[in-house]
Order: C-alpha cells, then structure tokens, then sequence
C-alpha cells in the first residue's frame, strides 16, 4: 500500500513545515497556509486525511471544514488548534471533524491520533494484533485477553472493542459507531449502540477492565487508562 496523503491546512509555516518533516515516515505531506487555497486543495480528492487550524486568514477553519461537507466529501479531519473549551471542541465535531487536538500537543500524540484516523478510513494496514493496558486483541484469531484471562465476545462484540482501542483516548459518537458496525443504511435504531456498549462492559467487569471504558454524556465514548487504574 503506497503512504497516505495528509493535507496540513496551518498558516503558521513554521509549525506546518515541522509536521510534515515530523509525518514523512508515515505519510505523504501537502500544506496550505490560508483557508481559500485550503479548501480548494480539500476539495481535489488527493488527500487521505486533513489536518485543519480553525484560525485562518482568507477563511475560517470550520467555515472550510462546512463547507467540503456540504459538498460531499468525507476525508477524515483532525482540527488542531489553540481553541481547547469544550464549546470549541463540540463546535469542531458538529462542523464535522473526526478527532479535536489542541496546541500545545506532543507530537507523539499526533502521529497516535493520525495513524488512527488512516487505519479507520483503510489508508493504513491493521496489525495482526493490537494491544491497549491490559487488553490483548489477536485480530486474526478473534480472540481476546485481559490481564491473561480470555474473554469471551461475539461478533460486534469484539468489533466494537476493537474500534474503541483503534481509538484510544479519543472521543467517538454513538452515530460514529453505528455508522462503522450497521452502517448508514442499516434498519437498526441507534439503541443498539447502548446494548453493546453495556454487554462490553459486564464481560469486561470480571476481568476489572470495564473501567477503561467512559462515557462522555450526550456525545458517546473514550476508552482511556486513567492514574486511578480501573474499577
């Protein structure tokens, strides 16, 4: 598979010049500096993931980020940005942004929350086995350990947890994820996002893991280690 293209959409050349020698190993880089010449690059069906600044000059990052999902396009978007209220991020995820990082950040984070969008949109191979705390996925076996026990899941069982863990650390919606196990056309009501979600955690529950997994009230889920350890 040839390197996936990210779009850097940044007017502080400097910062946008860093990222990109930071991504070369991983990605293809292309850069814009104004929100105009932004979106029109957005626009071109070249790239496989956006990195957008909400502060532009010629055009504001989420009027940009509005308008190519007015025209249709769905390339994942990573906002990045100085703006960090939860009024801003909320504002960034109903303009239709996929994942929210806010300056300053560890570049180390970045590549984390990248490779993840890629490997979500199938720009990026999956591994053959993923690993979060104490949770142990063998993808080719469909098998699951924790803390060396196995767990039992079925299904979209096991595919919901491994989305999550795709995902670490970052905030996913119940619509996001219904999207990505029914799909948009399926009959099934988001209600069974809930259901799952609660059969995850009560098969987690005996192996002291279902603590990784929380919910963000009237948005969806994270799955995080926290200091405390899980409960």
């Amino acid at each position: 598979m040839d390197k996936p293209t990210i779009l850097i959409i940044e007017d502080n050349r400097e910062l946008a010049s860093g990222l990109a020698d930071f991504l070369a190993d991983t990605t293809k880089v292309d850069m814009a500096y104004d929100g105009l010449v932004g979106e029109e690059k957005a626009l071109d069906n070249h790239a496989d993931l956006l990195i957008l600044d909400i502060m532009l000059p010629g055009q504001d990052g989420l009027t940009l980020l509005k308008n190519i999902r007015q025209m249709g396009s769905d390339i994942p978007v990573l906002i990045l940005t100085a703006k960090d209220t939860i009024v801003d991020k909320l504002k960034g995820f109903q303009a239709g942004s996929d994942d929210y990082l806010t300056k300053p950040f560890h570049r180390e984070e970045l590549l984390m929350r990248v490779k993840s969008l890629l490997r979500r949109a199938g720009k990026l191979n999956k591994e053959t086995e993923m690993v979060f705390g104490p949770i142990n996925l063998n993808l080719a076996k469909h098998t699951v350990m924790v803390n060396g026990q196995v767990v039992d899941l079925k299904g979209k069982e096991f595919d919901l947890l491994e989305y999550l863990i795709e995902n670490p650390e970052m905030i996913i919606t119940k619509e996001q994820i219904f999207d990505r196990l029914w799909g948009f056309d399926s009959e099934t009501s988001l209600s069974v996002v809930e259901v799952y979600m609660s059969n995850l955690r009560k098969k987690l529950k005996p192996v002291q893991a279902d603590g990784l997994i929380k919910t963000i009230r009237n948005v969806g889920y994270i799955v995080e280690e926290s200091d405390e350890g899980t409960k």
